[in-house]
């Protein structure tokens, strides 16, 4: 059964191609090819037998694309997992660096440069001052930042979340450096080194941008987050989904899609209608340039960082305990095994058979 968002591409996805196809960039249009063929068989099936009465099953295959809301569905509980298994015993603090709205227009048309841009300029401020003895005085931070570049009304905000243990490596890496339980780094020094660097990224990308930007202050928000659970959880969200989850998705009718939304800092769910060429557009701006990586680790939460976890953890505590439940109430469940129901035994996967040239 597919779900609101592939039910809509696959009604209306060859109309939207043939209107607005010859100026759509191609990532653009892989993705409605994929949400469109998504488990109907056009990538291939997979063929699967019973190991009691050697009964054969066979299954369509996903497109696999990171844009798709069935392929996607279920992996943020996964990697949320992993995060809180990494999780220090500190207090954590959730940074968000934002880009004034002049300037969007610019990022949307050039976003594999503007978003290497937002990280490296942001990610570099962070580094910074968190050496800075005012602040952490530490030689190694360690954060992980997502790229979000969607408001609950779909419209084009791009923005990165870090989510930040208050504190970091000494330069000999043997001793660790406490930002302090409430604080971690001012942000308004944060907002003008990181504007700096962003906009003398954007010079050396040969993107020009219009003067009024520098006139604004450019909003950079700093949270302490306590244990950093709840944050995780919350950006978990966007990790593996784009722009709008499909429960959101009130009816598709009258040439209109309602969906639910909740207002920044409110608690009510209102409603929106958009035409749906319209919700498809918005939902296509948020389609990432190919092979781009919206999930980073810097610093010594980083794969290559020389200092594992576990030292971490003895320099912060000398007698390191798990004070607080790592993981979220609730494994996710374990998924029951398929099982034939001719004889009741275990089927397993045999072979992938791939969809004739021409059919997809």
């Amino acid at each position: 059964m597919p779900n609101p968002i592939q039910n809509l591409f696959q009604t209306h996805g060859a109309a939207y191609l043939a209107r607005f196809g010859a100026d759509m960039p191609s990532n653009h249009r892989k993705v409605i090819r994929a949400i469109r063929n998504c488990g109907t068989g056009a990538f291939g099936q997979h063929s699967f037998s019973c190991d009691g009465c050697g009964e054969s099953h066979y299954a369509d295959s996903s497109c696999g694309n990171r844009h798709c809301p069935t392929c996607q569905a279920g992996k943020s509980d996964e990697w949320l997992i992993k995060q809180l298994e990494k999780a220090l015993p500190v207090n954590y603090f959730m940074i968000t660096f934002t880009v004034p709205k002049e300037l969007r227009s610019l990022i949307r048309s050039n976003q594999k440069a503007a978003y290497s841009a937002l990280f490296k300029a942001a990610s570099g401020a962070l580094k910074k001052l968190a050496k800075d003895p005012r602040f952490v005085g530490c030689e190694t931070a360690g954060f992980t930042g997502i790229l979000h570049t969607w408001t609950r009304q779909l419209e084009y905000h791009p923005h990165v979340h870090f989510i930040v243990p208050g504190g970091g490596l000494s330069k000999d890496e043997t001793e660790w450096k406490s930002s302090g339980a409430e604080f971690y780094i001012h942000g308004k020094p944060l907002s003008i080194i990181y504007r700096a660097k962003f906009m003398e990224l954007l010079k050396q990308a040969g993107l020009a941008a219009p003067p009024c930007v520098w006139n604004p202050d450019w909003v950079v928000d700093v949270r302490n987050v306590g244990n950093g659970q709840r944050a995780l959880k919350y950006l978990a969200q966007y990790v593996f989904r784009v722009a709008i989850a499909p429960s959101r998705i009130i009816r598709v009718a009258d040439g209109e899609v309602t969906f639910k939304y909740k207002p920044s800092g409110s608690k009510a769910w209102k409603t929106m209608s958009l035409k749906i060429f319209e919700f498809m557009r918005r939902y296509l701006q948020h389609v990432l340039p190919h092979g781009f990586m919206k999930v980073r680790h810097y610093g010594f939460l980083a794969s290559n960082c020389r200092v594992p976890l576990e030292r971490i953890r003895e320099l912060i505590c000398a007698l390191y305990e798990i004070l607080v439940e790592l993981l979220p109430p609730g494994k996710p469940p374990h998924r029951k095994p398929w099982k034939c129901k001719t004889c009741g035994g275990l089927i397993r996967w045999r072979e992938f058979i791939p969809c004739p040239r021409g059919t997809g």
